[in-house]
């Protein structure tokens, strides 16, 4: 996949491209639904397959105090966006200045003259630009001037599992995927995604307790902006740098059994079957099933009993060989 960023990369390709547009956290089953038709639509024409996205995420920009927690960090978006099969993503830096952008503008200078867009392919209530003024009618109109096409498609849906235990068939998005990620609800949220939900940070020094109770564990520093599942226990995956996934019990909490009150939750994930130095390297948790949420155990020993008892749920879950 061929990655180009705007402002600055500005090739519009002679056989021009059939795109879609957004912010694409998570890269979503969703999503993956309508890059599929952009692709198709692409090999049709003889075009070039595009994404046009945007970093940061604008709402980060426009209201921080209230941005979501995401799915995806760059990177991770542009591997996953690789993954589709579509030709070329376009970053779109997102600022002030962007945000004042009217939709118009946008498309002009972006989707016609970088792009050379023949078909864009969008959700049916997809907006876009200043005041959100964006929309499938406004690029139709647009369309008919400059000369491409556009469609509208209707949400992707899928079945999941609420907060509440209860299933529905309702729209994929990163909102819903957010909502499950908060409820603990990872194996719906995975259902979602497609794939187990991933994050990924550099392993720092913790205070050793988990050594000390038989059970040392890698404390990831998670970047505050990514969405986290709810404190618990999960049985998930580590994987260190070009190395292969490992089975892992994670916690995420503020270890209520040691301390009355902690500033914030903490990822710690200890690796089964491992021994070894993890300090300072880079290190990717997938989270693939709950085992339970976070208590404060009345002694070490009883902690100690439940921690054996979840390394022996997260072997069964995970499919690990046992000891």
């Amino acid at each position: 996949m061929e990655i180009l960023h705007h402002p600055g990369d500005c090739q519009r390709p002679g056989a021009g491209t059939v795109a879609t547009l957004g912010v694409y956290d998570g890269v979503h089953l969703g999503h993956r639904h309508v890059i599929s038709q952009v692709r198709a639509g692409a090999a049709g024409l003889g075009a070039r397959s595009a994404v046009v996205t945007f970093e940061p995420h604008p709402a980060s920009v426009l209201r921080p105090e209230a941005a979501p927690k995401l799915l995806t960090d760059g990177a991770q978006k542009l591997e996953l966006l690789a993954a589709t099969g579509v030709d070329l993503t376009m970053v779109v830096r997102f600022d002030r200045a962007r945000s004042e952008e009217s939709a118009e503008e946008f498309v002009q200078q972006v989707l016609v003259d970088c792009l050379g867009v023949r078909r864009i392919i969008v959700g049916a209530d997809f907006h876009f630009g200043h005041g959100r003024k964006g929309n499938v009618e406004l690029l139709t109109r647009m369309g008919e001037q400059l000369g491409f096409e556009v469609s509208g498609v209707s949400a992707y849906q899928a079945e999941a599992r609420d907060a509440n235990g209860v299933t529905a068939i309702d729209p994929v998005s990163s909102t819903r995927i957010r909502r499950l990620l908060a409820a603990g609800e990872v194996e719906s949220a995975a259902s979602l995604l497609g794939r187990p939900h991933q994050v990924r940070g550099l392993v720092g020094h913790g205070d050793k307790r988990g050594r000390v109770l038989g059970f040392p564990t890698a404390n990831v520093a998670v970047p505050t902006e990514r969405a986290l599942p709810s404190d618990g226990v999960y049985a998930g995956w580590y994987r260190r740098p070009g190395g292969p996934r490992l089975p892992a019990a994670v916690s995420i909490g503020r270890r209520p059994t040691f301390y009355a009150e902690s500033a914030m939750s903490l990822l710690e994930a200890y690796l089964l079957d491992f021994d070894g130095d993890l300090y300072g390297e880079a290190a990717e948790v997938e989270f693939v099933g709950r085992l339970r949420g976070q208590e404060a155990f009345g002694s070490v020993d009883s902690l100690v009993e439940q921690m054996s008892r979840d390394v022996g749920a997260t072997r069964r879950i995970l499919g690990a060989p046992p000891t």
